[in-house]
């Protein structure tokens, strides 16, 4: 037996054993995941080239408003009906979940499903969200700030209409 056929079989008894059953993209998720390292040793390439030095430390006021800004930008992202069409090729319509946002489900395999498990969850998301949105901070920080508190005033915006829709049904 090759070496490569020896690989091949732990990998897929590794995958049995973890699976207990279930269908899981542990490939996809991998990719995913490699994807991700990809994108940041990419950020770190370019810092270097361009001499963008990481800040001694992020401020308390850009750690909230980037905190913020990554709910609402990975929520409207993972949710929003707005944004359907970008998750649209990962997933399947399945009912509206209220005040703007769907509920879809995953479809596909491999990478295809682990990419729509990651554009669905805004849980997810977030990670890519902040890293980006860090970056930001480092290379761009004044449109990283306005872009942040575009998105940290829809938030804001947000529990206000939930908070006086609810002060409405109480009321009446």
């Amino acid at each position: 037996m090759r070496a490569v056929d020896r690989v091949r079989d732990a990998l897929a008894q590794v995958r049995k054993r973890y699976q207990n059953g279930e269908d899981r993209p542990l490939l996809g998720y991998a990719t995913v995941l490699g994807a991700y390292g990809g994108v940041v040793g990419l950020l770190a390439a370019a810092g270097r080239v361009t001499g963008t030095r990481l800040p001694e430390r992020f401020s308390l006021g850009d750690t909230v408003l980037v905190g913020i800004a990554t709910h609402k930008a990975s929520r409207l992202l993972a949710k929003d009906a707005v944004t359907s069409p970008l998750r649209a090729p990962f997933t399947r319509y399945e009912e509206p979940a209220g005040d703007g946002e769907l509920n879809e489900s995953v479809h596909g395999h491999g990478v295809r499903h682990a990419a729509g498990e990651l554009m669905t969850c805004p849980f997810c998301l977030a990670v890519w969200v902040a890293t980006g949105l860090t970056a930001g901070m480092v290379f761009a920080p004044r449109f990283t700030r306005a872009a942040s508190t575009v998105l940290t005033a829809v938030a804001v915006s947000d529990v206000l209409q939930l908070g006086y829709d609810s002060a409405k049904q109480m009321a009446g």
